[in-house]
C-alpha cells in the first residue's frame, strides 16, 4: 500500500485509490497513515474527529468509518491474496492500526533532509543544495492539503511544515554559499512577505540584496523586520541580525559572494558566520 502525505492525501493499492471521499473517514485514514504499524487509540480518533464535543453515537460512528475503509481496501485487493482488509486495517486493544509502510514521500523527505543538513554542516554546499532541492521537490502542496484537520492532524501537519521550512532555510543557505544570490531574490522576497517575523529568511534576503549591489534595499529589509518585531512582539532583532546590518553599513568584505567559477570555494567560505544556523 503506497501512502503520500506531502500534499493531498494519496493511499492506493496497486493503482486503485483507497482514499474515501467523505471528510471524516478520510481523517481516520490520514491519522492512521501517519502512525503506521502503531495503535491509534479510539479516544485519540474520537478527539481528532469531534474534539471536545463528540456526539453520543461517536464510538459507533467511528466503527462505521472503519468498516467503510475496510470495504474500500477489500475492493482494491487481490481476492486471491493472503492478506485481507482486516490484516491491513487491524483492530488492536484500545484502538486501530494500519499495517503498512510509512508514507513514502515523508520517509524520503526526511532521509534527504538529514543527508542535506549533514552535508551543509560539513561544508559541502553543492551536495547539500542538490539533496535539499530534491527533498523539497517531493512536496505537492501543504501536507494533507485535502484532509479536514482536527487537533491531532494539526500537530502532525505543523511538524511536517516546520521540517519543510528548516529544509528550505538550509537549501537557500547552500545556494547562497554557491553564489546563486541573484536567482534567489524573487523567492526570498516572497518568503519574507509570507513570514514577516522570520529572522533567517530576512537575513538571507539582506545578504542576497547586498550581493546584488542593492545595499539600501538590504537595509530597508532590516527595517521592515525590525518594525514587525517591535509591533508584534515588542522585541528588537537578534544580535545576529544587528551584526549583519552593521556589516552591510560597513561594506564588510566578508559579505562578498564566493567565486562562482569554483563551487568548491563555496564549501570553504559559506555564509554561516554571517547568518548563523538555519532556524
Amino acid at each position: 500500500m503506497e501512502i503520500r502525505v506531502l500534499g493531498p492525501l494519496v493511499a492506493q493499492l496497486g493503482r486503485t485509490s483507497v482514499v474515501p471521499s467523505a471528510a471524516k473517514p478520510r481523517q481516520v485514514l490520514a491519522l492512521l497513515a501517519l502512525h503506521p504499524g502503531r495503535v491509534v487509540t479510539v479516544s485519540a480518533l474520537l478527539d481528532e474527529l469531534w474534539g471536545d464535543a463528540p456526539p453520543r453515537t461517536a464510538p459507533a460512528t467511528l466503527q462505521t468509518y472503519v468498516r467503510q475503509l475496510r470495504r474500500m481496501l477489500g475492493e482494491a485487493m487481490d481476492p486471491a491474496g493472503v492478506r485481507g482488509p482486516k490484516d491491513i486495517l487491524c483492530t488492536r486493544y484500545g484502538g486501530y492500526a494500519l499495517d503498512v509502510a510509512a508514507a513514502v514521500d515523508a520517509t524520503e523527505f526526511h532521509r534527504l533532509c538529514g543527508a542535506g543538513q549533514t552535508a551543509l554542516r560539513e561544508g559541502s554546499a553543492l551536495e547539500a543544495a542538490g539533496l535539499l532541492h530534491r527533498a523539497l521537490a517531493l512536496w505537492r502542496g501543504p501536507a494533507l492539503a485535502d484532509v479536514q484537520i482536527g487537533r491531532a492532524l494539526e500537530v502532525e501537519a505543523l511538524r511536517l511544515e516546520e521540517t519543510r521550512l528548516s529544509a528550505l532555510d538550509g537549501r537557500i543557505e547552500a545556494d547562497l554559499r554557491l553564489g546563486r544570490h541573484a536567482a534567489l531574490l524573487g523567492e526570498l522576497t516572497a518568503l519574507a512577505a509570507q513570514h514577516p517575523l522570520h529572522e533567517t529568511v530576512h537575513a538571507q534576503l539582506m545578504l542576497a540584496l547586498y550581493r546584488c549591489g542593492r545595499p539600501s534595499h538590504a537595509l530597508s529589509a532590516y527595517q521592515r523586520l525590525r518594525r514587525s518585531l517591535i509591533r508584534e512582539l515588542a522585541l528588537e532583532p537578534s544580535s545576529r541580525l544587528q551584526r549583519l546590518q552593521q556589516s552591510i553599513l560597513g561594506a564588510d568584505p566578508g559579505l562578498e559572494p564566493p567565486e562562482q567559477t569554483s563551487p568548491s570555494a563555496a564549501t570553504a567560505r559559506g555564509t554561516g558566520r554571517l547568518l548563523g544556523a538555519s532556524a
